[in-house]
């Protein structure tokens, strides 16, 4: 190796270490920027911090001008049920223990005018069409409004008591309440005459008079004939008023009046065998209505007449109807089981309670269910322009004005006179000359941060 070959060998070996000196600053270098510019993103200036934690900026909540028809109502829950609903008491006669011996009827059965709901130690219930309660026994030579009663429920199961003025239990009375017993498989019972003389002892009085007054000899005094004369007549008036108040009667006992017919077995309380005693059955008839509860904060709101919605959540039908009836006085709805006072008291909602009417008659399969009403308080009428009643302000001076978005952010009050309201809208009349129309903008809150003058709704 020459000298000149000996003297560069060192010297590259230099220039490379000196290389690789460079190249590791330079790395060193920017790996200490990558760290500064990380250090200078994470660590932010006490301003800097106060101004990154402040809200955005203020904007407005708008909802659009609406033209519709705006209705007001109000919801509650209904039990459908009959418009009559009568308690069938199953009472016995005179004599021994009432038992109930024949039960012919089911609950949720249906009953017609005629029909024997059911039987007390061998006497029959039977049902009749007519609005007034069986308070009385129906006898012959009897009046009222309740004979009459009796007289259009025999007529129309083709028992006619014509002959007989109208109210009165007299001769084809008798013969009309005969055959219906007949046609129900009974024998009527037959009235006792007051007095203590049946009829046929009258007949006997009235022979043995008109004897003596036959055999009284041509030379008998005057004074004598006049007298037996007298005791006839008498007895003949005693038998024909005995006459017309015996034969078959009807005792309160034995007959049921509905409505109207068909009519429905609400609950049957006894069996064959039992015992006869309070109500045996519970009939109803008549259409079918919706009862319901008012609470005290809706009651002002809902009256006679009202248009309203059922619902049938089981099944989803629906039907319309009204309102018939708003009470005055607060009961306690019932939750427990009837017939205990003080539970139903401690358990029950109070309200107001409230009758709706189907405009069409209800089907059958409606009967018993609970229903939801939709009653339709307050309406418009016609379609009208509506804003959502957070829109809506009141001044110092009591004027009502919405604040409508103008183009280019800008905003521009109108003044308003309000109407009706109802889920959530009310109904705005605009001052004369003050533009509102349909699809405007109003405000209705600001979103942001909650400065001088401004909140948040």
């Amino acid at each position: 190796m020459t000298d000149t070959a000996a003297e560069s060998a060192p010297r590259g070996a230099v220039f490379t270490r000196r290389r690789r000196w460079v190249m590791g600053t330079a790395a060193a270098a920017a790996l200490l920027t990558a760290a500064g510019v990380l250090a200078a993103g994470a660590i932010r200036s006490p301003a800097q911090a106060v101004a990154d934690a402040a809200p955005p900026p203020a904007s407005l909540l708008t909802a659009p001008v609406e033209y519709r028809v705006l209705k007001d109502s109000v919801i509650l829950r209904g039990t459908v049920t009959a418009e009559q609903s009568v308690e069938v008491s199953a009472e016995g006669g005179p004599e021994g223990t009432a038992v109930v011996t024949r039960l012919p009827v089911k609950a949720g059965g249906p009953v017609k005018a005629g029909q024997v709901l059911l039987e007390v130690s061998g006497r029959p219930v039977v049902a009749l069409e007519g609005p007034l309660p069986m308070y009385r026994d129906l006898k012959p030579g009897g009046r009222g409004d309740d004979v009459a009663q009796l007289q259009s429920a025999l007529a129309s199961l083709g028992h006619s008591t014509a002959g007989d003025e109208s109210g009165y239990f007299g001769r084809r009375t008798k013969a009309a309440v005969s055959a219906l017993y007949e046609s129900v498989g009974h024998t009527p019972l037959e009235a006792r005459p007051d007095g203590g003389l049946t009829l046929e002892q009258a007949g006997d009085e009235v022979t043995a008079a008109r004897r003596a007054l036959e055999d009284l000899p041509d030379t008998a005094p005057s004074v004598r004939r006049t007298r037996a004369t007298e005791d006839l007549a008498k007895a003949q008036e005693r038998r024909d008023g005995i006459e017309t108040t015996s034969g078959p009667m009807v005792p309160a006992s034995e007959l049921v009046f509905l409505k109207s017919f068909p009519g429905r077995v609400a609950g049957v309380n006894t069996r064959v065998g039992a015992k006869a005693s309070g109500a045996a059955m519970v009939l109803s008839a008549g259409r079918l209505v919706v009862d319901g509860m008012l609470q005290p904060h809706q009651k002002g709101l809902v009256q006679p007449e009202q248009p309203v919605e059922i619902l049938s959540e089981s099944t989803g039908a629906t039907a319309s109807g009204t309102v018939t009836s708003v009470a005055d006085v607060m009961e306690t709805e019932s939750t427990g089981p009837p017939g205990d006072g003080a539970a139903d008291a401690a358990t029950g909602d109070r309200g107001y309670p409230v009758v709706v009417k189907p405009a069409k008659a209800l089907r059958s399969d409606f009967a018993g269910q609970d229903v939801r009403l939709t009653i339709e308080a307050a309406s418009t009428g016609s379609r009208t322009l509506v804003v959502p009643v957070s829109a809506v302000s009141a001044g110092a001076d009591g004027k009502t004005t919405v604040t409508v978005v103008t183009p280019g952010d800008g905003q521009r009050r109108v003044p308003v006179t309000t109407g009706t309201s109802g889920d959530g809208y009310v109904e705005v009349r605009p001052a004369p000359g003050q533009p509102l129309a349909e699809g405007a903008r109003v405000v209705v809150g600001v979103r942001g941060a909650a400065g001088p003058g401004t909140r948040e709704r």
